[in-house]
């Protein structure tokens, strides 16, 4: 892939982006959210887990 197709393809992905509805890219988000969580506990069980709620507790 050259340099051209690359800012081509990154244009086009970012306008689809911004056309979508407000509503539509929250949800978007809280799924990637949703999803990146439940992977962490699949492959390392609950200690990922336990160790980020530990360090945002301290935070707080």
């Amino acid at each position: 892939m050259s340099g051209n197709d690359y800012v081509k393809f990154m244009t086009q992905e970012i306008v689809k982006y911004m056309d979508l509805p407000e509503e539509e890219r929250k949800k978007r988000k809280e799924q990637k959210k949703q999803q990146e969580a439940a992977l962490s506990s699949k492959w390392f069980g609950v200690l990922p887990f336990a160790l980020k709620f530990m360090f945002n507790k301290k935070q707080h």
